[in-house]
């Protein structure tokens, strides 16, 4: 069995691409709608692909100057030769992900608005549509990268099985630094055109979102696709293969060989056969409420967690016999991942009463609410920490933690794999919320019946809360594929050196590092909302301008420069990513020059929990306070136009950057920070502390 299953694995990537491409052309073929709406339409995916282009050149550099320097260590004998390949496949496959979703996000915007004049659940079957498409793309080119290194380097090369993880662990780094520019270089734009155009458009002007008369409206769109869909998928890649790959190091290091780093590739093949039958499931009704709508959602998604369950069961049992707990550590992640999502849901969504609160505070003033968005993201922590604690706890003795130690630390990482192993469904249910989006501004902005921006309406509200859900599930699978990764790195330093390791908290080099991991979340989101803040400055100074200068502008007889607003955007975003970027990939080699291998286990393991907890903070209160905001325009607390609804924007405005760039770009760091630690280990380990540490 263990000759056939990689080709099993490969086989898998393959029909979850086969599917992709089926929904996309199926979607494709549908109508745009009216002449105008193709033309909204064509300028949204002009603009992203625009920035796209631009980005990736950005980041090609940063590639190249990489791939040069891994060439150079493994010329010298820290890294294998397969490393800066593998590198480069990683970054290639996180970046294609995010452009293949992008590109059927801009597609799939005015083909829902259209569907939505026919019905609620033709729009949501056809926004869904496009969200599968990501899902399997990221899913199917995840397991591709991986089962055809593995095929290569077994097969071909013939390599051991600890020398194939070693090589296969270096293109997480790429996945990992390719997703850590696209999350917060595509949320830079998307929330300085947000923030701009609802400062200036709602709060100054007073005229609706996605009116056509504002100047940022279109780059706003835009955003929603370069930060939302093609950063979102590009995270979410790497923390999939992330997740694989780190379970399968844990494999070889507690003994199982072979068949244990094959397991959690299987678990994951067996996860994109169930997402694709499970997305037949979805579904809605005309008349269907918010909890309908989520409801629907929800059948897709509990369906594919109880098929990928069933068979994990039976692939257990035939791959690994007499390690049947194994499969309680992987039904510990998927019980996880709903159950995360869920809760995320209870805190973001208008269907329940914390967000509906939180619409309430909007009567004394945007203060009030500022504050009670804040507490509530904060109380939202305590249930994703209990969640994860309890699934690492059941996952490490189910895995017969008692009798081993590594096969716990096993049990933890196949608990990653349960997790993410329906992220086919998982991510379409998330990728589906831009599109929804989109297809609100096209109704506006092409002046379609009310009912049918009523529809749009709530199909977007339904995406800001799959949107949170998405990014707690992120945060979540973050958390427990970053803590297999320490282990991963601690396994490495021990294999070059099992002196250099003393963990103790009184060690000076681990108290240190733990206090620097700790800090490094929040500089990485002061940097990044900063950014945020300095573009959106240059979005409300250009379109006051346009306001004052293009007579007839607001009263509707003269049309704006969009163009100039997506450009600001665009160089602003591809300038301010590569500071925070940079801190993630310097970072750990720093500290590890100057505290050693010790300093860096306390960062990897500061960051991890600081990391974990701010990120789940920040989605949550920016998640909540745009629901309150939908909450009041659908007619609730005085509706829109009000002191309410104005103190709502603020909120929500406040909350852009927290959910939107900051929070899910957390979660790539800490994965990122411990990638780059594992690729430098030897460096440090050679070079590192000064002899002192």
């Amino acid at each position: 069995m263990e000759n056939y299953a990689p080709f099993f694995v490969l086989g898998a990537a393959v029909l979850a691409l086969i599917f992709a491409a089926y929904k996309f052309f199926a979607v494709k073929k549908l109508p745009e709608g009216t002449e105008l709406m193709a033309s909204i339409s064509s300028k949204i995916r002009s603009g992203a692909m625009a920035y796209l282009k631009r980005q990736y050149k950005t980041v090609g550099i940063f590639f190249v100057v990489m791939v040069v320097l891994l060439a150079v260590l493994a010329g010298f004998g820290f890294l294998t030769p397969f490393v800066p390949f593998a590198f480069l496949t990683g970054g290639f496959f996180s970046g294609l992900s995010g452009f293949v979703g992008m590109k059927i996000a801009t597609y799939a915007n005015s083909r829902t608005a259209n569907g939505a004049k026919e019905g609620l659940n033709k729009g949501l079957k056809i926004a869904f549509s496009s969200g599968t498409v990501m899902g399997m793309t990221v899913v199917g080119l995840g397991l591709l990268d991986i089962s055809v290194w593995f095929i290569l380097l077994k097969f071909v090369f013939q390599l051991p099985i600890d020398e194939i993880m070693a090589a296969m662990l270096t293109f997480g780094m790429g996945a990992s630094s390719m997703a850590l520019f696209a999350r917060v270089g595509g949320g830079i734009f998307t929330k300085a055109a947000d923030v701009g155009a609802d400062l200036v458009g709602k709060v100054e002007a007073g005229i609706p979102e996605d009116d056509p008369r504002n100047p940022a409206v279109i780059a706003d769109n835009v955003g929603d696709n370069v930060g939302d869909v093609a950063g979102m998928g590009a995270d979410l890649y790497e923390s999939y293969v992330g997740s694989i790959i780190s379970c399968g190091a844990l494999a070889v290091a507690a003994g199982h060989g072979i068949s244990g780093v094959l397991l959690p590739m299987l678990i994951a093949a067996i996860g994109i056969v169930a997402s694709i039958v499970s997305t037949f499931f979805v579904s809605t009704k005309e008349s269907a409420t918010q909890k309908m709508l989520l409801g629907s959602l929800r059948k897709g998604t509990y369906s594919a967690a109880i098929i990928s369950a069933i068979a994990s069961f039976i692939l257990i049992w035939k791959l690994m016999p007499g390690a049947n707990g194994l499969f309680g550590a992987v039904i510990s992640g998927l019980v996880a991942g709903v159950l995360i999502g869920f809760f995320t849901e209870y805190y973001t969504s208008d269907s329940y009463k914390p967000t509906q609160k939180l619409s309430e505070s909007s009567g004394t003033g945007a203060a009030t609410i500022i504050i009670d968005g804040i507490a509530l993201g904060m109380r939202s922590t305590a249930i994703p920490v209990i969640i994860i604690g309890i699934s690492v706890i059941a996952s490490y003795f189910f895995a017969g933690g008692m009798g081993s130690f590594e096969s716990g630390l096993y049990g933890v990482g196949l608990s990653a794999v349960g997790m993410l192993s329906t992220l086919g469904i998982t991510l379409a249910t998330d990728a589906y919320g831009p599109v929804a989006d989109n297809a609100g501004g096209i109704a506006e902005m092409s002046g379609l019946p009310g009912e049918v921006r009523e529809r749009t309406d709530a199909l977007d509200s339904l995406g800001n809360t799959t949107a949170a859900t998405g990014k707690g599930f992120a945060i979540g699978s973050a958390a427990l594929t970053a803590l297999a990764l320490i282990v991963s790195y601690t396994d490495k330093i021990n294999t070059i050196d099992p002196t250099k390791l003393n963990l103790t908290i009184t060690n000076p080099a681990t108290l240190i590092g733990l206090f620097v991991g700790a800090m490094l979340p929040f500089l990485f989101s002061a940097m990044t909302m900063q950014a945020v803040g300095r573009a959106a400055q240059k979005i409300v100074v250009e379109v006051r301008r346009q306001f004052r200068e293009i007579k007839g502008l607001l009263e509707g007889k003269a049309e704006a420069d969009y163009t100039s607003c997506v450009d600001i955007c665009t160089k602003s975003s591809l300038k301010e990513m590569v500071a925070p970027a940079a801190l993630g990939v310097l970072a750990p080699i720093v500290v590890g020059l100057v505290l050693g291998c010790n300093g860096v286990v306390g960062m990897l393991a500061g960051a991890l929990v600081s990391g974990f907890v701010l990120a789940v903070m920040m989605a949550n209160s920016g998640g909540s306070w745009d629901n309150a905001k939908k909450y009041i325009e659908a007619g609730n607390f005085n509706g829109k136009g009000s002191e309410n609804h104005k103190a709502a924007v603020v909120g929500d405005t406040v909350g852009d950057p927290f959910k939107d760039t900051s929070g899910p770009s957390v979660n790539i760091l800490i994965k990122l920070l411990s990638m780059v630690s594992i690729v430098f280990a030897s460096i440090v380990v050679t070079y590192g502390g000064f002899g002192l540490f």
